[in-house]
């Protein structure tokens, strides 16, 4: 019995500790986006060419891609604006996997932007990142 309750007990403390790593993770973008470091931002997707991003002009492919992406869309500060997400959920999957879905909004000088997105995240060499993305 003594043994089911710490299995227990570990397996939820194991969860707890990744979806605070990937709320963490969240955090460090928006404070990257509002310094105006898209570079930094974008430490939080996995460097590889299989990930994904799907935005208004469909599927995008590699994080070189993604992050060029990002700096013809939003060139300056006065184009990026300061954002806020609103996490709605945050959901494991499976011990490599975690689904969250999102409100972003951006105040802008030039005019609001917001929508909505879907992640995947994965674990990777022990790190959480972002391997495919559809923002709205």
């Amino acid at each position: 019995m003594l043994y089911v309750m710490l299995f227990c007990v570990t397996a939820i403390f194991a969860q707890s500790k990744d979806e605070m790593a990937i709320r963490g993770l969240m955090n460090d973008q928006t404070n990257a986006w509002n310094k105006g470091d898209v570079n930094q931002f974008m430490e939080t997707y996995w460097k590889n060419d299989s990930l994904v991003f799907i935005g208004k002009n469909g599927p995008t492919y590699g994080w070189k891609t993604t992050l060029e992406g990002y700096k013809k869309r939003y060139p300056d500060t006065t184009a990026m604006g300061k954002l806020h997400f609103d996490l709605l959920q945050v959901r494991r999957l499976s011990n490599d996997y975690y689904f969250v879905i999102g409100n972003f909004h951006l105040k802008r000088s030039i005019g609001d932007l917001g929508g909505i997105f879907t992640l995947l995240f994965r674990k990777v060499n022990g790190k959480w990142c972002i391997v495919a993305d559809h923002t709205s």
